[in-house]
């Protein structure tokens, strides 16, 4: 008798922005719905569902992925990154996203999550970059509310203050 896809189950854990986590998935099972649903970390929005809007950005292992082309299998063992992982605390905001909040870099909020995961990323490797380089990172995201500018000024902002208070706190 052979069982449905569905029917199997498989333990996945793994560190979740720095605590150790763990859950069962279908083999199938899209690490966005694996998070949001059976691990509570609904911060990773799910958009396209095809890894182009970029809502669905996290990263994994240190390295950015689109959490809607992954597997939640394919953690196992790996060290993962939500947006809930940016903030230095639950009462407080990080210094990207304290920037987009004075720069009303989001309106609606669903593409701000990753896009500040990419940036977060981009910014710890870049520490100082241009505009154009600001720019050329966000075109793979999908924003329809604030037109990217805000976005932009927020980014450079950041980077600044980042680079001010280098060696403390990112993000």
């Amino acid at each position: 008798m052979s069982r449905l896809a569905s029917d199997r189950r498989a333990p996945v854990r793994f560190t979740l922005n720095g605590a150790s986590a763990e859950g069962e998935a279908e083999p199938r099972l899209l690490l966005t719905d694996f998070l949001r649903h059976q691990i509570g970390a609904t911060g990773t929005h799910v958009g396209c569902e095809h890894g182009v809007c970029g809502a669905c950005t996290i990263t994994i292992d240190g390295h950015l992925a689109r959490a809607c082309l992954t597997l939640a299998v394919q953690i196992e063992g790996c060290a993962v990154r939500t947006v809930e992982g940016l903030a230095p605390a639950p009462d407080r905001l990080g210094t990207l996203q304290s920037a987009f909040r004075r720069h009303h870099a989001l309106q609606c909020g669903f593409c701000t999550a990753g896009i500040l995961m990419s940036l977060d990323h981009f910014l710890r490797e870049h520490p100082a970059p241009g505009e154009s380089e600001i720019r050329d990172l966000l075109s793979g995201h999908l924003c329809r509310c604030t037109g990217y500018t805000p976005i932009v000024r927020a980014a450079l902002e950041a980077a600044v203050e980042l680079a001010r208070n280098a060696g403390g706190e990112k993000g």
